[in-house]
């Protein structure tokens, strides 16, 4: 039996671990995969108060695994199946056994959005849906795609620009949705261009990506393009992993909670890009997690 379950092992659930332990509660972070969570497989992280020189994402969540075991934090690798959130005592289960504890702190985040296209599963790995930290360099001197125009994608596409001889970023919307510091870099660039108001319609290829297709938002023409040996990485947002959570109330698939960040059903907090709310950054799941976990320990 512990004190606060704490399900997800990103900025959100590791900021709930350390708060969580620091008032002598014992404490459980379930983490299906590392620590990090989305953060830890990008690029780079900006804009975060105190960042070490060059962060990178990998570094960034390798600091914060330090720091959670440090202090303490009891970490375990397993992937929830089930959980029973009403009543005093919440049940958790995973694919390595079932845990209870009085105080659970709900911070999973969010999965990569899929496009739906033709070609996206089987070309998956092969030059689609690929990692900028992981996969870039492989890239070097070729043609490469970004497809996305918020923060995150243009964040990325500013690092492989570096490794491309033309990187074009797809976008659905006439404008970028990105902060202006990304904007006015993506303009003095000069191997980057932009495709605005369109959608990546299909990919082909058998071993690779030879050919896309690339159809427009105000006419609905598709132009082709032979390229092969292409890489196309895509940022479509996020899809909040709350399918387990049928007991709470969810706003357009999100967790709705107070300013302590409780949810419907008492004693279940959530935490970070999970729930519904207005920024989400890596400041306000870190902020999210010290509100989450001191409330769950009065």
């Amino acid at each position: 039996m512990y004190d606060i379950l704490i399900i997800g092992a990103g900025p959100a659930g590791i900021s709930a671990g350390i708060y969580a332990v620091s008032r002598g509660k014992k404490t459980l972070v379930l983490e299906q995969a590392q620590v990090g969570g989305i953060i830890g497989k990008v690029s780079t992280v900006t804009h975060y108060t105190a960042l070490q020189a060059q962060e990178t994402g990998a570094t960034f969540a390798a600091r914060m695994k330090e720091q959670a075991q440090a202090a303490g934090v009891e970490i375990a690798y397993e992937t929830v199946t089930g959980v029973e959130l009403t009543g005093d005592v919440k049940t958790v289960h995973t694919d390595k056994g079932t845990h209870q504890a009085r105080r659970v702190i709900l911070a999973n985040g969010g999965t990569p959005r899929k496009l739906g296209i033709p070609g996206e599963i089987e070309l998956a790995g092969k030059g689609m849906g690929l990692n900028a930290p992981r996969d870039g360099a492989a890239y070097t001197g070729k043609n490469i795609y970004v497809v996305g125009g918020a923060d995150g994608a243009v964040k990325e596409a500013l690092y492989l620009a570096s490794f491309a001889r033309q990187l074009t970023i797809i976008h659905f919307e006439d404008q970028l949705g990105c902060i202006p510091e990304f904007r006015n870099k993506i303009a003095a660039a000069d191997n980057i261009k932009l495709c605005l108001g369109s959608r990546l319609h299909a990919v082909h290829g058998t071993d690779q990506v030879e050919r896309l297709e690339i159809i427009s938002e105000h006419d609905g023409t598709v132009q082709t393009i032979e390229d092969p040996g292409c890489g196309i990485f895509v940022y479509a947002g996020v899809t909040p992993n709350t399918q387990l959570y049928t007991e709470l109330d969810l706003q357009d698939g999100y967790i709705v909670t107070n300013d302590k960040m409780e949810t419907s059903v008492p004693g279940v907090y959530a935490a970070g890009d999970i729930r519904a709310k207005q920024v989400r950054q890596v400041a306000t799941a870190v902020s999210d997690g010290a509100i989450a976990a001191i409330n769950a320990a009065l």
